[in-house]
């Protein structure tokens, strides 16, 4: 089976957040790795707000889930159990911990591929990722012969 997800925000409301909350909202939402590679860019952060959203999103927590909201443990996971962070090549790398990792598992989940960019204005985030068992096969009805 394959599971998508994909989120879009305006770059003006990390800005807006960091402004209003400042290092607390920061240390809410990014790890420590990640306010160490872009603190000082917010499209940055925001893409990558926008990569947690997008993967929450995959795994079926949404947006509702993340921060630890969700009505059971395997429905939620915490901003930080997501972290977004580049590989030697420069190309966005997702590392999943805690509940967010256990419901990749659950999922059978292991390469979860994201992809992001940013505007002036926007910044967006995709995450695809195949289930190790395949899509799984569905049994159509045969359609019914046109008469002849």
């Amino acid at each position: 089976m394959l599971y998508t997800g994909i989120d879009l925000i305006e770059i003006a409301r990390i800005e807006r957040a960091v402004a209003r909350w400042g290092d607390r909202f920061l240390r809410h939402v990014y790890t420590p790795a990640e306010l160490a590679a872009y603190r000082a860019r917010l499209p940055s952060l925001a893409a990558r707000w926008a990569a947690k959203e997008a993967t929450a999103k995959l795994l079926g927590i949404g947006l509702r889930g993340l921060g630890g909201s969700g009505t059971k443990p395997t429905d939620s996971a915490a901003w930080l159990e997501i972290e977004v962070l580049a590989d030697a090549l420069g190309r966005p790398a997702l590392r999943l911990y805690g509940r967010a990792a256990a419901r990749a598992d659950a999922l059978a989940l292991h390469t979860i591929a994201i992809s992001l960019s940013h505007t002036r204005e926007h910044a967006i985030a995709s995450a695809v990722a195949l289930a190790s068992g395949g899509p799984a096969q569905i049994s159509l009805p045969e359609s019914p012969r046109s008469p002849q």
